[in-house]
């Protein structure tokens, strides 16, 4: 908040000096000289970083900017006085800077100092790797590890570099890299990346990449290069200043230099001219613009959407597709069972078996099974549970009372000669068999849940004649299954963080005009490099991680997607009163 601050103690302090001269030129005589003395002070100290752009301008040959515009006409201001038949508009002057400075703290304020570092991207980056070199394990930084170097990897902890399994199996935590919300399975010869968590194997991984060109690294490089790339919208006062600038200098020059060649008075027509300047300078325009998005962006925060810029603001108003992540956005994030699908017992009985078996699982799927039995569990379970085995990429099993039980997938199923029975209705979502030995008991279905407001949220969408994406590390199933649930106009699936800038790239460059602007929903860090490369980078505020806030240039503070399309409302409000 540097910036804010020094522009606050810039408006102070020019406001109590711009009261001492006022005070001094009405109840003194001193002359104009003076007074001009006193003037000057409040004048150069609202207006000396506006001289400095003006300068900066001219520099880079890009002079009629509206620094230069308030630059002259408040010059103009400040030398009138001295002209005969003229009175000074010291006063004037001051004003003018002091109200240009007022807009931008204004500016300053609704950007809340936006894009910091993204330092929680390297969250993902792992502190150290376990690597084996002559039959010890040796802790040591990433960046020490070569390619083809044997590195171990402990439950809990994070996948250091991009490999092969060698040796072990377990799930790993993918959803910070890839979105996907279902656990990934991995056993020896499969590709794991960095960034990942490893959740219940210890597993040892040939290294394929080095540190700095692993998955991890890239994401945070993609974020770099998305910042970059991202095209800014001009305030609107800087393309007017473009265009009014040169025409009021040029005709303030006309204006004192034919009339004075034909009448020879080239003292009034110089006055003349100088009056032009100052009564030219858009003053009320430089002010009001920024109020009016200044008021506009008070008005979405109030529906809890936090908007990081006037320009944001304004490409708010040309939305032609907004792009969503899946797990998260669309979605609550969470496994829930939503379905039970009972071959022999009542679905009572087969959440309670597959709940005991998987007891002292902290596996998120265990835990989706543990939170769906304790609304119906009943207080007289006496349940007793022993022998449980873990069976290393294929499930659990456990006896619980006189049975052995078995949970997990369908390759389980076929070692204790339990024929599966299909579901007459195909649902998405991480199927969990269970069975006995010879005997299947039947399937349960856990997914993630589409959130409330969502399909309320893109019927708005659709009537605002937006049009919808949806882009997820999710597979084909769980992802069509979705999309089409939420009538999504297209969807892509299986994708990586390179692959959702890629597809958002490809948008940005099918635009039919440059004025259509394409927005992207996330609330991960593997999200963090595509809500930086959009036109517009949309964030959830609530859920979402700190690199995809800090990368977003619109924050949804309650994740409510529906607060969205009220702000897109908002914004084209703002933009017709400007």
């Amino acid at each position: 908040m540097e910036e804010k601050s020094k522009k606050i103690k810039q408006i102070i302090f020019a406001t109590i000096f711009l009261i001492i001269a006022a005070l001094v030129d009405k109840y003194t005589d001193f002359s104009i000289w003076i007074n001009f003395i006193f003037y000057l002070v409040p004048y150069l100290i609202a207006g000396f970083d506006v001289f400095e752009e003006a300068i900066e301008g001219i520099k880079e040959k890009e002079v009629f900017n509206e620094d230069f515009l308030m630059t002259i006409a408040t010059v103009g201001a400040m030398l009138i006085g001295f002209l005969p038949n003229s009175n000074p508009e010291f006063l004037e002057a001051v004003f003018v800077m002091l109200f240009y400075q007022v807009g931008e703290l204004f500016e300053i304020i609704a950007e809340g100092n936006s894009k910091k570092s993204i330092n929680s991207l390297l969250e993902i980056r792992p502190d150290y790797a376990n690597v084996i070199r002559d039959g010890k394990t040796e802790k040591v930084e990433p960046n020490d590890v070569k390619v083809g170097e044997i590195i171990t990897i402990n439950p809990g902890e994070k996948m250091p570099m991009d490999g092969i399994i060698i040796e072990g199996n377990t799930s790993l935590n993918t959803v910070a890299i890839t979105g996907e919300s279902v656990p990934r399975s991995v056993k020896v010869n499969d590709e794991v990346i960095s960034g990942c968590i490893n959740i219940n194997g210890k597993i040892n991984v040939k290294v394929t990449k080095t540190f700095g060109e692993s998955t991890a690294s890239k994401i945070i490089e993609l974020v770099e290069n998305a910042q970059e790339n991202k095209s800014t919208s001009d305030k609107f006062i800087t393309k007017f200043a473009k265009v009014y600038t040169p025409i009021v200098v040029f005709a303030a020059i006309l204006l004192a230099i034919i009339p004075s060649i034909i009448t020879g008075n080239y003292v009034e027509w110089i006055r003349r001219a100088l009056t032009f300047l100052v009564v030219s300078c858009p003053c009320a325009l430089v002010i009001s613009v920024p109020l009016s998005y200044f008021g506009g962006i008070g008005g979405t925060a109030k529906k809890g959407v936090l908007i990081k810029g006037a320009n944001y603001l304004e490409a708010l108003s040309k939305l032609d597709t907004i792009v969503f992540d899946k797990t998260g956005t669309l979605t609550e994030g969470v496994f829930d069972v939503v379905a039970i699908h009972p071959s022999i017992y009542d679905e009572n009985k087969l959440l309670h078996l597959a709940a005991h078996v998987e007891e002292n699982s902290s596996h998120p799927i265990a835990q989706s099974l543990k939170r769906a039995f304790e609304k119906i569990k009943d207080k007289n379970d006496d349940c007793k549970i022993s022998n449980v085995e873990e069976l290393a990429g294929l499930g659990v099993k456990a006896q619980v009372n006189d049975d052995i039980i078995y949970v997990g997938n369908k390759k389980l199923m076929d070692q204790i000669n339990a024929t599966i029975k299909e579901c007459e209705k195909e649902q998405a979502g991480t199927i969990i068999h269970i069975g006995m030995k010879d005997s299947y008991l039947g399937h349960i279905i856990i997914s993630d849940k589409i959130k409330e407001d969502t399909p309320k949220a893109i019927k708005e969408f659709k009537k605002q004649n937006i049009k919808t994406v949806m882009l997820t590390g999710d597979v084909e199933n769980i992802a069509k299954d979705v999309a089409n649930s939420l009538n999504i106009d297209k969807y892509y699936s299986e994708l990586m963080p390179q692959d959702k800038v890629s597809k958002v790239e490809e948008l940005i460059k099918n635009k039919q005009n440059e004025k259509q602007k394409i927005a992207f929903v996330g609330d991960g860090i593997n999200d963090a490099p595509v809500i930086a490369r959009a036109d517009i980078g949309i964030s959830m505020g609530n859920v979402g991680s700190d690199a995809a806030i800090e990368a977003s240039d619109v924050v949804l503070m309650n994740d409510k997607l529906s607060n969205l399309s009220t702000a897109i409302k908002i914004s084209k409000k703002t933009r017709k009163n400007c």
